[in-house]
């Protein structure tokens, strides 16, 4: 987990529910958050961004999406990379390389090494860790995901059904669009029957 303000914890929390081993880190000294990840994610272990990194299958970002710039991407070579961040003007400022299409789209591109699933940024923090359920619970709300490469959404739907959603696979990092700022699926928790026909009838998800 690279982030550690308000999604960054809610994930590495679910992550650990479902048996995940979870490490968490941020671009500084990981004393600093040592006493906080004590206290609000028990059995984390936070670490050096680099350490963190190197032990792990898969990374989330959850970072503010302007501090994505410092990012080195020989960081994340080879790795596969959950992008849980968002493109919010008012807080990042003017990001002009992320003002037209999709943001993942973007990272993706500065990620060149890294294989990009976009994933866990259309539900807010509250929502993501209260809506969580057990597979088969009846209303069990649906979390999108979406990328280019099959096997890498088929790893992300996996860890977000584990997690405690129903996973709903989009096609592409492009259909993916959806799942951000202003698409119909934003900010909503919705059953995966009510969020397939939102995704249908925005004109969006059939380009």
């Amino acid at each position: 987990m690279l982030g550690a303000g308000h999604v960054g914890p809610v994930i590495a929390r679910l992550a650990i529910r479902a048996g995940y081993p979870v490490t968490i880190a941020t671009s500084g000294d990981p004393d600093d958050i040592a006493l906080i990840t004590e206290l609000v994610i028990p059995g984390a272990e936070p670490r050096w961004a680099s350490d963190a990194v190197a032990d792990a299958d898969t990374v989330v970002l959850a970072i503010p999406l302007h501090r994505f710039r410092d990012v080195d991407p020989a960081l994340l070579a080879g790795k596969l990379v959950v992008d849980a961040m968002n493109y919010w003007p008012v807080t990042d400022g003017v990001l002009e390389a992320f003002n037209d299409g999709g943001s993942t789209e973007v990272v993706a591109g500065r990620l060149p090494g890294s294989v990009v699933v976009k994933a866990l940024n259309h539900i807010g923090y509250h929502e993501l860790e209260d809506q969580a359920r057990p597979a088969g619970t009846p209303g069990r709300r649906a979390a999108g995901v979406a990328g280019d490469d099959p096997a890498a959404v088929a790893a992300v739907a996996g860890l977000a059904d584990r997690i405690g959603y129903d996973p709903v696979r989009l096609g592409s990092l492009r259909a993916g669009r959806v799942l951000q700022p202003g698409g119909p699926v934003f900010g909503v928790t919705l059953t995966r029957p009510e969020f397939e026909r939102a995704l249908y009838e925005d004109a969006r998800s059939l380009r």
